[in-house]
Parts: structure tokens; C-alpha cells; sequence
């Protein structure tokens, strides 16, 4: 068989071959994005219910919301061993499918079942969570700044729906466990998008069981100001994001909202973050606007919980506006953690120290603040601390957006 004068097309040849995997690349990286935090914000609104139909008592509320921390914390921590030992790729592929195994699990009406599965699932997100920046760095470098804005958009994108439609779908399947556990289906397909990546990867050889790949301790980065900086702004910001979106409807609630309403405005609140993120990112991309960024949306977090203390319920809007603005640090810290290092190895080490101890943390948001809710019957208290933190993350984001800092 003969070629034609003009050749094969290009689609069929090397670079053909190399323009389809980079856009399954960015198709997988929004993908995942996407189903990084709808496991955790499905079941906010959710929880009376959940607490109503099994049973339990105020430990295992409490405990509920924290487990992700937790997961992420001990998880993350062995993720750079993990990407070593079988590579960056099958490790996400590994972690996904825990993701979608655990939240299948929560199917049933168990309180253990429901506590085993999240732990299953979350495990699968902290695996992710720490190393997506660095499967960022090293399939898109030239274009750090817009994958990061398209996988934090796209993890902002999956929180605001499964927080908006976690009591829709658990009533149309008249079930909240049922309602948690068909969060199982996108993590499925993110699943099957990315299992091909890791399949070429693991065949190429890259990363996997490799022993000359650099390997750089998470632990000696933690003498470093530059690792003690990373950690303690992580753990802020991660106190204060899984504190309110695990109870940030239970407060609105206690002050006379309903479930959904309650649930659209945790939606409401990280919906606001999409255009703002961006915005924020494109600023972050020129170094001497990165305090700027930094500083807007650390402002708005702490003006948001000041509202939500001393304002009535009606002003909600605009507290959860305000709030959706303060999210915005994570992006931003991703950015920062993913142009950090001189190698991927020093990459995946500071994100594992970072999300690591600063997950481990960042626990006794979620579980301290209902405990003393729980304790008090108010929620008075756990708002003031969540704005001594909010204040702490301000001073935190303002060493590390140093101009003269060297990251």
C-alpha cells in the first residue's frame, strides 16, 4: 500500500497522537477538578437528615465533617512515597478509584458503613489533592497559571453543584444516603478518562518503580521558612474552608432557613469564587500583584465572618458572597506550591508537607467547632474563632506574597 503524495494526516502521526493526549490531559485534569470536593459538599446539607434517619449521636455528627481533614492529613502524607514507588499517574488512577468505591459504599443506611466509606473516599482525595499540582507542573508548565485556574474553577464548579443538589437528589431517590453515594457516578467517569493516562504512563516507564527518581523528604522542608510558611497558611485556609462548608448550612438552619435554601447558599457561596479565582489568578501571574490577590481575598473571608456574626440571617447573601470571595486563597496557594522547587520531586514534598500537617490541623475546624456548638448550643463562640483565624490567614498570606520572597 502506497501513501498518498501529501502523506498520512497529521492526526494519525506522532504529533496527531501527542495533540489527542494533551487534550484528554486537560479534559482529565477538569474531570478530577470537578469531583475533588463534591463528595464533602454534597453532605453538608445533608447531615440532619442523615443524623435523623441513622441514628447517631453528637460524636459522630462531629466527627462526619472532620474525617475528610483527617484523610487528607495522614493520606497526604504518603503520597510522595506512594508516587515513587508506582508513579504519578497510577497513583491518581489508584486514588480515584478509591474515591469512586468510597462514596458508592454510603449507598446503605449504616452509620458504620457511612463512616467507612467516607474514610475510603476521602483517602482516594488526598492522594489527589497532593499530587495534582505536581501532575500540573509536569504535563502543563508553560501553562501553570490557567490549568491551576481550570482545575481549582472546575473543583469550585463540582462543590457548587453538589451543594445545590444534594437535598434535590436525595429526594428524588428518597434516600440521603443514596443521595451521597450518586456523587459515585462522576467520579466514575473521571475514572475511566484517566485510567488510558496511566496505563501509557506505566508502560513508558515514567515515574514508575524508577529508583533514580529524585526523591526529596517532605519532613526537611518543615526547617525550612519556606515549608513552616506553606504549612501554616495551608492549615488556615483549610480550617476555615472544611469548617464552613461542613457547617455552614447547620448554621443557617438553626437561624430559621430550610435545607435547600441552606444548601443554595453554600452553592452561592463557592459559585462566586469561579469569576473571582480567575481574576485573582491572572493577578497572581504578575509578581508584584501577588500580595494584591493574596490581600483581597483574605479580606473579604475575615469581613465575611464579622457579617455573619453580628448580622441578621437576611443579610445571607451577602455573607456568603463575602465568604466565597475568601475561598479564593487555595487557588492561589496551589499556584504558589506549584511553581515552587527546582524539580517535581521538591514539588510533590512541599505539597505533601503542606496539605499533610496542615490538614492535620486544619481537623480541628470542622470537629471543634461542632463540638462546641454542641457543648454551648450556639454558634456564637465557633464564629469568633473561625475570625481569629480568618485574621490569622490575613498576616499568614502576607509573608508568603513577599515580593521579596524566593519560592
Amino acid at each position: 500500500m502506497t501513501s498518498t503524495p501529501g502523506g498520512p494526516p497529521e492526526s494519525s502521526g506522532p504529533a496527531g497522537r501527542r495533540t489527542r493526549s494533551a487534550m484528554v490531559s486537560v479534559l482529565a485534569v477538569v474531570l478530577i477538578g470537578l469531583n475533588l470536593r463534591a463528595g464533602i459538599a454534597s453532605a453538608g446539607p445533608l447531615f440532619e437528615d442523615l443524623q435523623n434517619l441513622l441514628g447517631y449521636g453528637p460524636l459522630t455528627a462531629s466527627l462526619l465533617p472532620t474525617i475528610p481533614v483527617l484523610c487528607f492529613a495522614v493520606a497526604g502524607a504518603g503520597t510522595a512515597w506512594l508516587v515513587r514507588r508506582c508513579g504519578l499517574e497510577p497513583a491518581i488512577a489508584l486514588a480515584l478509584a478509591l474515591l469512586t468505591g468510597g462514596l458508592a459504599l454510603r449507598v446503605y443506611e449504616s452509620t458504620a458503613l457511612l463512616l467507612v466509606g467516607t474514610v475510603i473516599g476521602m483517602c482516594g482525595l488526598a492522594v489527589c489533592n497532593v499530587a495534582m499540582p505536581t501532575y500540573i507542573r509536569q504535563h502543563h508548565g508553560a501553562r501553570a497559571a490557567t490549568m491551576t485556574g481550570m482545575y481549582t474553577v472546575s473543583m469550585t464548579i463540582g462543590a457548587t453543584s453538589a451543594a445545590a443538589l444534594a437535598v434535590p437528589v436525595a429526594r428524588g431517590l428518597d434516600s440521603p444516603t443514596a443521595g451521597l453515594a450518586a456523587w459515585a457516578v462522576p467520579a466514575a467517569v473521571a475514572l475511566a478518562v484517566f485510567v488510558p493516562l496511566a496505563v501509557r504512563s506505566r508502560l513508558s516507564g515514567d515515574w514508575a518503580g524508577r529508583r533514580d527518581v529524585p526523591y526529596v523528604s517532605p519532613w526537611a522542608l518543615l526547617r525550612t521558612r519556606k515549608g513552616q510558611l506553606f504549612t501554616a497558611l495551608f492549615a488556615a485556609q483549610a480550617f476555615l474552608a472544611y469548617g464552613v462548608l461542613g457547617w455552614y448550612p447547620h448554621i443557617l438552619i438553626s437561624r430559621g432557613l430550610d435545607a435547600t435554601t441552606a444548601g443554595l447558599m453554600l452553592g452561592l457561596m463557592q459559585l462566586v469564587g469561579i469569576p473571582t479565582m480567575m481574576v485573582l489568578l491572572t493577578l497572581a501571574g504578575r509578581p508584584w500583584l501577588l500580595r494584591t490577590a493574596f490581600m483581597i481575598t483574605c479580606g473579604a473571608s475575615l469581613a465575611g465572618y464579622v457579617v455573619l456574626l453580628l448580622a441578621p440571617v437576611d443579610w445571607v447573601i451577602g455573607t456568603s458572597i463575602l465568604m466565597g470571595l475568601g475561598f479564593c486563597v487555595f487557588p492561589l496557594l496551589m499556584l504558589l506550591i506549584s511553581r515552587s522547587g527546582d524539580t517535581s520531586a521538591e514539588t510533590t514534598a512541599l505539597s505533601t508537607l503542606a496539605q499533610s500537617l496542615g490538614y492535620l490541623g486544619a481537623a480541628l475546624g470542622p470537629f471543634g467547632l461542632g463540638l462546641m456548638n454542641g457543648l454551648l448550643g450556639d454558634w456564637t463562640a465557633a464564629i469568633v474563632v473561625v475570625m481569629a483565624v480568618s485574621a490569622l490567614q490575613l498576616v499568614l498570606s502576607h509573608r508568603v506574597s513577599s515580593p521579596a520572597a524566593r519560592f
